[in-house]
């Protein structure tokens, strides 16, 4: 019985230095009647002074067993971290769109509501001049809209005043993005 619990008491040693756990047995009230060997009193431990003290102090706050379990098998992230890898979104800051010169009358319309149409888009900027064409972009295979659109006003003119007037304005329940659109973005499909 002995040898067993002396056993598992040097196991027990073995995964203190492991984890860092202090797993404190006594083996004193296991004892065939021998006495052991050390005092009781702390003639062993070393280092009593105010040094010691210090390094107590310094030391960070000692982690419970249970935290170095979540430590170990969590990598050590916080709640925000693990939860933005879990596929929360993590809070960012705004992106401010690319600003684009406005030097032809094709427009790009971003942050567009999925339930905008080519016709909404009509209304919305007639307000503003003379529409040729408006092109929401959607997906083929479904046709559900990308989010974005292109729309041809009639000058620069009506288009350089239709990004400042609708720009960044509410629409459908979003904040459009409206700006001179790229060069190569026109392609033929």
């Amino acid at each position: 019985m002995i040898g067993a619990l002396r056993t598992v008491h040097r196991l027990m040693r073995s995964a203190d230095s492991i984890i860092g756990l202090n797993v404190r047995i006594n083996m004193n009230s296991y004892s065939t009647g021998r006495r052991s060997h050390r005092s009781r009193g702390g003639s062993r431990r070393r280092g009593n002074g105010p040094a010691r003290r210090q390094r107590e102090e310094a030391k960070e706050p000692k982690k419970t067993f249970w935290q170095r379990i979540a430590a170990f098998f969590g990598n050590g992230t916080t709640r925000a971290e693990a939860s933005a890898r879990n596929g929360a979104q993590p809070s960012r800051p705004a992106r401010k769109p690319e600003r684009i010169e406005v030097s032809s009358p094709r427009l790009y319309v971003g942050n567009l509501s999925f339930d905008a149409t080519e016709s909404d888009l009509f209304e919305l900027f007639n307000g503003v001049g003379h529409v040729q064409n408006a092109e929401v972009v959607s997906y083929r295979h479904n046709q559900r809209s990308k989010g974005f659109a292109f729309v041809q006003m009639q000058t620069v003119e009506e288009a350089k005043r239709a990004v400042e007037e609708l720009h960044d304005k509410e629409f459908l329940g979003r904040r459009l993005v409206v700006s001179g659109a790229k060069s190569g973005e026109h392609r033929a499909r």
